[in-house]
């Protein structure tokens, strides 16, 4: 086999002399050193490749201890954060939206988390409301509104603050939504008023459909006064005698507390009806053509007038909601149960039924509104 391949036999022979030539590998040591190259005296402090320098802080001695917590507790008695307000109501979270007289049956979050913070009011939060503690005198509180208001107002300073304050433009503007008068837009308008007469108010959404109980609650919490109204947009005046240093302290929310669980709006069977009865009204208000539509935060002043007028010939009415959202639906039907008078017998698909009662009912509150 040799003979037929000649360059077989000459590998083989270079490599018998090239091992011979080359000691064995096998005594060699390879140390790391000769990978990898040791660092110099000066590199030593070379951050990635040094290792972190530990400080070790001397001990504070008991004595130390005892006068920092010393001193802890006297910045705490001088930094109080509770709030002493003087206000002659009670706290709520929305005070046009909500009716003291009804009482939940229940609450979503435990009622002893104040949205005011632990320890940031002197009064006790019950789940819905922040009661003032003592009794409040209405006579001085009704004395100390007239002499912030002082004199009222002329027709021509009237009519040159309204056309001041009442366009579109206007920087001193607030919006009220769905919430209605909340108790931290009582904050914002007193700083409008630092720097302004009058600010402007935006209304939308539900509570549009009453704008008188909008007014009063504004003008009884502010201390304002509305001299301007054309249909949802307001001009609440601070008064001649304000005084922006001397204003009432309004304590802020820290976040919004949510709604507690009320007794349950739409009956099984309406009163005065039967089961099949109240099953026929509903069917008949769901295959009625809509007396409106109603859009999500719009304007539903004219919804009252509307409903009372279509009471006089029909005996159910459908309102579309579409988009408004179940919440604001059944926001609506309480205020038109209240404001009409009705009896909702359906909410559905966005959609809601009232019935306008039997005579009885209907002689009940008419006798209570006059």
């Amino acid at each position: 086999m040799m003979n037929l391949f000649p360059w077989r036999r000459l590998t083989i022979q270079a490599h018998d002399t090239l091992s011979s030539k080359i000691p064995s590998l096998s005594f060699i040591n390879f140390s790391p050193s000769l990978f990898h190259s040791q660092p110099e005296q000066e590199d030593i402090f070379d951050p990635p490749f040094s290792s972190a320098l530990k400080t070790h802080k001397p001990q504070k001695s008991i004595t130390e201890k005892h006068e920092n917590a010393a001193s802890f507790e006297d910045s705490e008695k001088t930094h109080n954060f509770t709030i002493n307000s003087d206000l002659p109501f009670d706290f709520r979270y929305s005070y046009s939206e909500t009716n003291p007289a009804v009482e939940p049956i229940g609450f979503r979050e435990p009622p002893r988390f104040s949205p005011f913070g632990p320890g940031r009011l002197d009064r006790k939060w019950t789940g819905t409301s922040a009661p003032r503690l003592q009794p409040v005198d209405l006579e001085k509180v009704a004395e100390e509104r007239r002499r912030i208001l002082g004199e009222t107002l002329s027709e021509e300073e009237t009519v040159e603050l309204v056309e001041k304050y009442r366009h579109n433009d206007c920087s001193r503007q607030m919006n009220l939504g769905r919430g209605g008068v909340i108790h931290n837009m009582l904050e914002d308008i007193h700083g409008h008023w630092k720097r302004a007469e009058a600010v402007r108010i935006k209304c939308l959404g539900v509570p549009t459909l009453d704008m008188y109980n909008v007014c009063s609650h504004l003008e009884e919490k502010s201390g304002g006064k509305v001299i301007y109204r054309h249909i949802n947009i307001l001009l609440l005046y601070r008064g001649r005698n304000y005084d922006p240093k001397s204003r009432p302290t309004v304590p802020v929310m820290l976040w919004k507390p949510l709604a507690p669980i009320y007794p349950k709006l739409v009956k099984n069977v309406a009163d005065g009806l039967t089961f099949e009865e109240t099953k026929a009204m509903r069917n008949k208000g769901l295959n009625a053509p809509p007396l409106t539509k109603l859009s999500r935060n719009g304007v539903y002043v004219n919804v009252v007038a509307k409903v009372r007028a279509a009471f006089e010939t029909e005996e159910v009415v459908r309102l579309d909601c579409t988009h408004v959202g179940t919440s604001d639906c059944k926001r609506i039907g309480v205020k038109l149960r209240d404001l009409v008078p009705c009896v909702p017998i359906l909410f559905k698909d966005e959609q809601i039924i009232l019935w306008r009662g039997t005579k009885d009912q209907e002689h009940h509150s008419s006798g209570k509104a006059s």
